[in-house]
């Protein structure tokens, strides 16, 4: 069930960043933990404001990222956090809810959870039903999650932008292509490309 979350890198966040911490007291918005705290932005918004994005922690991204991880009782800490003020928080909380909503007591929660019309349709553009079947692995199969940094292993030709990235290179806070498990996204010489995960490790 892909959520469409999408990280950038972390220096050109920094204001939006101190922004959340202040928001958050530090805290991850969905469970409060304090982990690997970093900047998600809530797909399809542009992350060019604090109102796109939430403040997460490490244990939460992994989970929205990869449907093997979930562990169901860690988000019964949504019973706090989909009351929170911030709509992206909400649209966060919605879309969890309806991903373990077969547990039972999830659904319970949704019956409770309102939010906006205009809420509602962020949280439902970025909701399908597949993340099980779009797992994004490197060279050497190991599963990669939004966030992660990578190395490439060959030189790539980046079309249109008259460079090449060279072999040893390293790719941090890379993007998932939601519907394509063969893709990637990461910021190379300052550019955002994609790139073949046959071409990477992590």
């Amino acid at each position: 069930m892909a959520l469409n979350f999408i990280f950038s890198p972390q220096n050109e966040f920094m204001p939006i960043k101190d922004l959340l911490n202040q928001r958050s007291s530090n805290q991850c918005e969905l469970c409060s933990g304090t982990d690997g705290l970093d900047v998600m932005v809530v797909a399809p918004k542009s992350g060019t404001s604090t109102d796109h994005c939430i403040n997460s922690c490490k244990v939460c991204r992994i989970q929205i990222n990869d449907s093997d991880e979930i562990k169901v009782n860690h988000w019964r800490c949504l019973n706090e956090s989909m009351w929170s003020e911030v709509p992206a928080v909400q649209v966060v909380a919605w879309r969890m809810l309806n991903r373990i909503k077969a547990e039972g007591w999830p659904a319970d929660l949704l019956d409770m959870l309102f939010l906006e019309e205009e809420t509602l349709n962020w949280a439902k553009s970025g909701h399908t039903d597949n993340q099980s079947d779009i797992i994004h692995k490197d060279a050497n199969g190991v599963t990669l999650i939004q966030g992660d940094s990578v190395v490439l292993i060959k030189d790539l030709k980046v079309k249109g932008a008259g460079f090449t990235a060279k072999r040893g290179t390293a790719v941090r806070n890379i993007s998932l292509v939601h519907d394509n498990p063969d893709h990637i996204e990461g910021k190379v010489n300052g550019q955002k490309i994609v790139i073949l995960t046959q071409y990477v490790k992590k």
